[in-house]
């Protein structure tokens, strides 16, 4: 297989304590992703032996938001031992501040040139951190149609176009192709045009950010062009199961996933 493949265990057997989420993903031969590490026992997650690919990389402040950028600088320092200790390789931060649900904090629908110029500018602080620490902040995109209203900056260009700016190896893009999907399509496309600036993509089929298979996303041919153009990276699934969050329906969601990216 020329991937590494995730799973996020925020999002399958959710009947199942975090813990035991963690330890069946691993099991099966997947890496982990996290979301939000504060109040966790971060030891007993470190013992279980898994391999996290990624986490929640600041917990406030807005990239793109002057007033609260150096929050998004301070939470992400504050974070980067968790990262260590875990041994994440990616912390995942967003174009702007959200709330519980994904919800926009400070709703915006219109992006300044200021708001390009503060993003650009908190990134390059970012990556300073990173590169003092030895981890890489990972810009995720968001479509702005469903999940994520309100946050400007979102679609994968914008994401693009602000990393490749930064220019430097420790700011990445975390491509999320639910995400383009929903707010852009043409994925195969995106993939070529990406590839030199991704950190890891993440996948769940539309509608219903299931496992793949499930929806209208063609996950196969998304993964021949992912290898044909060399990509050998993570590929992390951030879906639910579709047969709800019981510990067998998460397994048939792990293995359809393992199979749409066997290529």
């Amino acid at each position: 297989m020329s991937f590494r493949l995730a799973v996020c265990a925020e999002m399958v057997y959710g009947a199942l304590p975090l813990i035991d989420r963690v330890r069946r993903i691993h099991d099966q031969g997947f890496e982990v992703e996290l979301w939000d590490t504060r109040g966790r026992d971060i030891a007993a997650l470190a013992a279980t032996g898994a391999r996290f690919s990624s986490m929640s990389g600041y917990f406030g402040g807005s990239l793109v938001d002057s007033d609260s950028a150096d929050e998004v600088v301070a939470s992400a320092e504050k974070l980067i031992p968790t990262a260590l200790e875990l041994g994440v390789e990616r912390l995942v931060v967003h174009p702007a501040e959200l709330g519980e649900g994904g919800v926009a904090v400070r709703p915006l629908h219109r992006a300044t040139g200021q708001m390009w110029l503060t993003g650009l500018r908190t990134l390059e602080r970012l990556a300073v951190l990173g590169e003092k620490h030895g981890v890489t902040f990972a810009l995720e995109n968001l479509n702005t149609i469903l999940d994520h209203p309100g946050i400007p900056l979102a679609r994968a260009k914008d994401t693009l176009a602000l990393v490749t700016a930064v220019g430097h190896p420790n700011v990445k893009m975390m491509l999320d192709l639910y995400h383009a999907q929903l707010g852009e399509g043409n994925l195969i496309e995106l993939v070529r045009a990406a590839l030199p600036h991704i950190g890891e993509v993440q996948v769940a089929d539309v509608p219903g950010r299931f496992e793949p298979g499930t929806g209208e996303i063609n996950y196969r041919a998304v993964a021949s062009a992912l290898a044909q153009a060399g990509y050998g990276g993570v590929v992390g699934l951030e879906a639910g199961a579709s047969g709800g969050p019981g510990v067998e329906a998460g397994d048939a969601a792990l293995a359809a996933f393992r199979s749409a990216f066997e290529v």
